[in-house]
């Protein structure tokens, strides 16, 4: 009798295990510092992270020589396309390992390359670099809609896990905002309006 309950109970846990393991902890990691030092934007008129508030940001190092970041920026670029319209912003920040690198005609031929729609912004100086502390190509960083550092991602790899804490942000934004209509609807009928 106790053999049949536990077999199902194991079983039961090991169907929840994957579910748990593919979404990663979303951990406050401090605040986004600002894009600093840009000069040159292409695919969008200049941004802020602070103007980008309540939303979702993934903001993506890469450099167009990089056979790391080449191989990783389809999946970047496919999770923009997927999420743009729920809420999440991506922005590509191109800083450059060698000196041919810093030629703004050589992005611009680059992203069309690639295939990159979502803005991207060059980094000649380091500065935005120099901001986050970055220390590789490629490197994602995440960002809640309290700009706020949730999940980061450092070379090739862990994009179940990205996509995973995407959701899980979209979500969030996703039930936040239905609360303040509910709220706010609350409060009309409240009010007599």
């Amino acid at each position: 009798m106790k053999t049949p309950l536990f077999v199902i109970a194991l079983t039961a846990l090991l169907h929840l295990a994957p579910a748990r393991a593919a979404t990663p902890p979303l951990r406050d990691r401090g605040a986004a510092p600002e894009l600093a030092g840009v000069k040159t934007w292409l695919n969008s008129p200049p941004l802020s992270l602070r103007q980008l508030r309540g939303k979702v940001v993934l903001v993506d190092f890469w450099t167009y020589s990089c056979i790391n970041c080449i191989r990783t920026l389809p999946h970047v670029a496919r999770l923009y396309e997927t999420y743009k319209n729920q809420g999440l912003v991506v922005i590509g920040v191109h800083t450059p390992e060698y000196p041919f690198e810093r030629s703004t005609n050589n992005v611009r031929a680059a992203t069309k390359r690639f295939g990159l729609t979502y803005p991207v912004v060059q980094d000649n100086d380091y500065a935005t670099w120099n901001a986050f502390r970055n220390q590789y190509w490629p490197a994602a960083y995440l960002i809640d809609q309290d700009g706020r550092i949730v999940h980061t991602q450092i070379g090739e790899g862990g994009y179940a896990e990205m996509d995973a804490a995407v959701k899980a942000l979209l979500q969030r934004r996703s039930s936040q905002s239905t609360t303040e209509t509910t709220m706010e609807m609350t409060r009309q009928v409240t009010m007599g309006k």
